[in-house]
């Protein structure tokens, strides 16, 4: 423990540009949603792809142990298909991307709850499943119910979150700075 505590105390420095880091990620979020909206596409469009290949080839290696491994192995086609469209298009507005994104939450969300409602027999917790899939259902409908106040509302958390992640980092690094100070040799 005290090795630890020894590292931390002499590496705060490394918290401290972290935090920095953090805080300048967060304000360029507020200054310039575009950019950050840009690279959430991409993100975006990477994460669902591979989603989408994962969950494709997982349904079709399994598909002996699974009784509806149809169901999962369209969740992976739906997502390869939203993943390939987001960069085979990257002219798309903001607008119709996240019309892709809620169809891809509310469709997605409905084949959990109609797989956990099949395997509520043969699996314990399906709740968890059909929790999951509430929670994508919702998410898509708010997204198609108020579109522009989900993409710059959005952006805005994610730079507000990275903010205060910097303080905190910041808060951290000061106070590991003062107990290095304080154990270091005379």
């Amino acid at each position: 423990m005290d090795d630890l505590r020894t590292y931390l105390q002499r590496n705060w420095w490394l918290f401290l540009l972290r935090g920095i880091a953090a805080i300048a990620f967060g304000f360029a979020a507020f200054i310039w949603p575009g950019l950050t909206l840009s690279i959430l596409i991409a993100l975006f469009g990477a994460y669902v792809l591979i989603d989408g290949i994962f969950g494709l080839v997982q349904s079709i290696r399994h598909r002996e142990l699974l009784s509806h491994w149809w169901l999962w192995a369209l969740e992976g086609v739906l997502g390869i298909a939203v993943g390939v469209m987001t960069f085979l298009a990257p002219g798309v507005t903001a607008f119709v991307l996240l019309m892709f994104i809620a169809a891809w939450a509310i469709v997605g969300g409905v084949l959990r709850i109609v797989m956990a409602i099949r395997l509520r027999r043969e699996i314990e917790g399906e709740w968890f499943l059909v929790a999951g899939g509430v929670l994508s259902v919702i998410f898509g409908v708010l997204l198609f119910v108020v579109p522009g106040a989900g993409v710059l509302s959005l952006i805005w958390l994610i730079g507000f979150c990275a903010i205060i992640f910097g303080v905190l980092f910041i808060g951290l690094a000061l106070r590991l700075r003062r107990e290095n100070a304080g154990s270091a040799p005379a």
